[in-house]
C-alpha cells in the first residue's frame, strides 16, 4: 500500500538524507518525507483509503472524539514523482512543489468525509496539519460548505524566527508576528475557523521563543503570551506544560539530544565541515527535545 518504484527521484527527506529508502525484500524502494520508520501511504491506491477509514471507524465507535491529521496536506503526491531543485548546492532536491497541497488532496479529504466523518453528526473534531498552507487554502480546507476538516493547524508564524533553516534561528520581529496573526484572523474571519497555539510536540517553549524565561519575568511572560492566543477568534489548543509556563530544557552536549531530527541535522552539519559549537546553539533553541522532556 506504500510507493514501490526501482528508480528513486532525487528528493530530500525532512529529516535529512534522501527521501527514499531500499526495502531489501523487494528489491525496490519506498518513499518517507520523515522517518525511514514512518512510509508514506499510497493514496492513489483506492484499497488504502478504504483501509484507513475502515481504521478511523474502528476508533470512533470505540468513543474517540476526532482527529488530529499529521501532515495531511502532504498525502498527494505528483504521480509522476519528478526531480525538484536542488537549492544552495545541497544534495538532494525540493519535492514540495510536489506533493505540498498535491493534484487530489481535496478529493481524498472530501471522500474521507464521507466515509467517514459525515456517519458521526455533529459529534467529532478534525484538525489538519498542515506545513506550508496558505490562507487562501485554508478557507478551502475548512469552509464548512465544501466538508473537508474543521481547522487546520498553519506553521507561518512558528517560521517567522527561522533564517537559513530552522535551526539557523533570528530574532522575532513582533511586527511580523502582528502581521501574520492579523492576516489569518482576518482571512479566515467570514469563511473558515482558526486553530490557535504556541506550542505542541514540535515547537521550541514559547516563553523561551517568544517571550522571556529568566526567573524575574517568566510568569509575565507567559501569561501575556496566553493572553495574546485566547483573546484571538479561533480554537486555543494548550500542550502540555504551557499552562505552567515551562521553559526550554538546559541540553548541553549532542548526548541530551533524543529527537532524529536534531540528531541527522547535527551529522549532516558536521559532515559537511561544521563545528559542534557552532551547530548546537541552533538546536537548543528550536530542538523537539524542548518539548518532550518531562512535565
Amino acid at each position: 500500500m506504500g510507493t514501490l518504484i526501482l528508480d528513486p527521484h532525487n528528493w530530500g527527506s525532512f529529516f535529512s538524507g534522501s527521501a527514499w529508502e531500499l526495502d531489501a525484500a523487494s528489491d525496490a524502494y519506498y518513499l518517507h518525507l520523515f522517518s525511514p520508520k514512518q512510509p508514506d501511504l499510497n493514496w492513489e491506491n483506492p484499497r488504502m483509503r478504504r483501509a484507513v477509514y475502515a481504521m478511523m471507524r474502528w476508533w470512533l465507535d470505540r468513543g474517540v472524539d476526532g482527529f488530529r491529521m499529521d501532515v495531511v496536506n502532504l498525502i498527494s503526491k505528483d504521480p509522476a514523482l519528478p526531480d525538484g531543485e536542488v537549492h544552495e548546492q545541497g544534495p538532494y532536491g525540493d519535492g514540495s512543489p510536489y506533493f505540498v497541497c498535491g493534484p487530489r488532496i481535496h478529493d481524498y479529504l472530501q471522500e474521507m468525509h464521507r466515509e467517514v466523518i459525515a456517519r458521526y453528526p455533529g459529534r467529532l473534531l478534525t484538525v489538519g496539519e498542515m506545513p506550508g498552507v496558505t490562507v487562501e487554502q485554508a478557507r478551502l480546507f475548512t469552509d464548512p460548505a465544501r466538508a473537508e476538516l474543521d481547522m487546520v493547524f498553519q506553521f507561518e508564524h512558528v517560521g517567522l524566527d527561522h533564517g537559513r533553516g530552522k535551526f539557523d534561528p533570528r530574532p522575532l520581529r513582533l511586527t511580523d508576528l502582528k502581521a501574520s496573526l492579523g492576516r489569518w484572523q482576518s482571512g479566515l474571519a467570514d469563511v473558515g475557523w482558526n486553530s490557535l497555539y504556541w506550542n505542541n510536540h514540535d515547537q521550541p517553549r514559547v516563553v523561551s521563543r517568544f517571550g522571556y524565561d529568566g526567573p524575574s519575568h517568566r510568569t509575565r511572560s507567559a501569561t501575556m503570551l496566553a493572553t495574546v492566543l485566547h483573546l484571538h477568534r479561533g480554537t486555543p489548543y494548550v500542550y502540555q506544560g504551557e499552562e505552567l509556563g515551562m521553559a526550554n530544557s538546559p541540553l548541553r552536549t549532542i548526548e541530551d539530544f533524543r529527537d532524529i531530527e536534531s540528531l541527522n541535522h547535527y551529522t549532516e552539519a558536521l559532515r559537511a565541515g561544521a563545528e559542534p559549537e557552532d551547530v548546537l546553539p541552533g538546536l537548543r533553541a528550536m530542538g523537539r527535545d524542548n518539548a518532550r522532556t518531562p512535565m
